[in-house]
């Protein structure tokens, strides 16, 4: 069993929200996948099918991003998963718009929601897809984070989702360093 976790905040005001992009991949995944994200259960919503040919429960979290790793844990511990299949979709503010980088193990890197799963499940070794948001030159980064992608980041946010997925297939079919070969270092809007 695979456990793709997309992070966010639940709840109509962080709809569509830059802290939300891991939510917007898990969503895209099981759209494309055919995966109703219905059930409730690990303090979350969730569906499970075949994802890439592999067994694969998606998890949106439901605990407000500070305390993802109650749900992810919970989740983590019945359904048996082994560290190198829990995948955990998140932003990061530290890189650009439209880069990714997939790392398989590591620490939290500042971001709250992958601490407490690092708290949780007491081990940093998961994959990670650290999806780009971007910095704000000046201002107030927590304002920039929870607010809404600007006019030109919507343009392209559906072809951002849809190439992140593609790397999310390729780590179920062909493993991690595959898909940080195919993926890593580089702007996946610039991907033709």
């Amino acid at each position: 069993m695979k456990l793709l976790v997309g992070l966010g905040n639940p709840g109509e005001k962080y709809q569509q929200t830059r802290h939300n992009v891991g939510f917007m991949l898990a969503e895209e995944m099981a759209g494309r996948f055919g995966l109703n994200l219905k059930k409730k259960g690990y303090q979350g919503i969730y569906g499970v099918g075949r994802v890439a040919g592999q067994e694969t429960t998606i998890l949106l979290p439901q605990t407000f991003m500070n305390l993802s790793g109650t749900s992810v844990s919970a989740a983590y511990q019945s359904l048996g998963v082994s560290p190198g299949d829990l995948i955990v979709a998140h932003d990061d503010l530290d890189m650009p718009f439209g880069a990714l980088r997939i790392r398989p193990e590591g620490g939290h890197g500042g971001h709250n929601g992958i601490r407490s799963i690092c708290s949780d499940l007491g081990r940093g070794d998961f994959i990670r897809l650290k999806i780009g948001i971007g910095r704000p030159e000046y201002g107030d980064v927590t304002g920039h984070v929870l607010g809404r992608f600007s006019a030109d980041e919507r343009a392209v946010l559906s072809t951002l989702l849809e190439r992140v997925a593609d790397a999310t297939e390729e780590i179920l079919r062909n493993g991690v360093k595959s898909a940080m070969n195919l993926y890593n270092s580089s702007n996946l809007l610039e991907i033709t």
